[in-house]
């Protein structure tokens, strides 16, 4: 009779646990899908001379009629949070706080990533790289389309109660300060370590305030049609300029260079085109 030895048993059993070890351990895993780029919508952006403006600093009514702003002015006030030395604008952030009249405070924490000879996708790859990807719903993604220049910016928004706030009154640097360091978002708040944006904000101070006049409309493919009239300080510190910015806002990269092109045309063959980029955001932090 033959017998089978028992001693053998464990061991051929132990090595064919060990085998499948390594073969699980050797064998690949199921890749890590990141989410895809943000989807953005585009905001074209043309700034206009003086001489689109009436003797009340208002858009002429033939620039009105040329544009199809239609509404009567909304007043609106804003002021941009950073250090003296711009930290927060040196790392691609911009911090605001705007009141419109009969509205609440908005609180507006920006991201933005240069558009190098017009390539959106490669903004949208590097900006996914840095965390701001289409499963980020606290971010509306948006391409500011100016005349030669675009623009890629993530926004966070959030409100503050205006209850004791008249008209499109602002608070006080201070309350203002305290307000956005409450309410800091996550990627700014750990941007360049933990805690950097909160802590960078207790240092800032606000840079302005200013108002402006905004006037709406719809004009071809955007609805959502407005010129802007912002009355700054002059770079010497005294006297006033006024800054006349014509937008349109669509969801569609199509309507947005038809929109570009046209209006270009348009305000060009009146003598009304500004030929250049006045960046609001810098000209402001610039400036007070």
């Amino acid at each position: 009779m033959t017998f089978t030895s028992r001693a053998t048993r464990p061991a051929a059993a132990g090595s064919a646990v060990a085998l499948a070890v390594a073969v699980a351990l050797l064998a690949p895993t199921s890749p890590a899908y990141a989410a895809g780029n943000a989807v953005p919508t585009y905001e074209v952006k043309i700034n206009l001379t003086a001489a689109a403006l009436d003797a009340s600093h208002a858009p002429s009514a033939a620039v009105k009629s040329a544009f199809g702003i239609t509404g009567s002015a909304k007043a609106r006030s804003y002021s941009y949070y950073d250090t003296d030395a711009l930290a927060l604008d040196a790392e691609g952030w911009s911090v605001r706080l705007r009141h419109k009249d009969g509205s609440s405070f908005e609180e507006t924490y920006k991201k933005r990533f240069p558009v190098t000879g017009g390539d959106i996708d490669a903004a949208l790859t590097t900006a996914n790289a840095a965390g701001f990807d289409s499963g980020d719903t606290n971010y509306e993604a948006e391409v500011d389309w100016g005349y030669a220049k675009q623009t890629l910016s993530f926004s966070n928004e959030k409100s503050h109660s205006a209850k004791g706030y008249s008209g499109t009154s602002l608070p006080t640097s201070t309350t203002g300060r305290g307000w956005l360091v409450n309410d800091v978002p996550g990627k700014l708040e750990d941007w360049r370590g933990a805690g950097w944006g909160a802590d960078t904000l207790q240092v800032s101070r606000a840079h302005g305030p200013v108002t402006a006049k905004v006037y709406g409309g719809a004009w071809g493919a955007s609805d959502d049609a407005s010129i802007e009239v912002l009355p700054v300080v002059g770079a010497s510190g005294t006297g006033t300029e006024y800054v006349v910015e014509l937008s349109f806002k669509t969801d569609s990269y199509a309507d947005a260079a038809y929109l570009h092109g046209d209006a270009i045309a348009v305000a060009e063959a009146n003598g009304w085109l500004y030929h250049g980029d006045i960046l609001k955001t810098q000209l402001i932090l610039d400036r007070y």
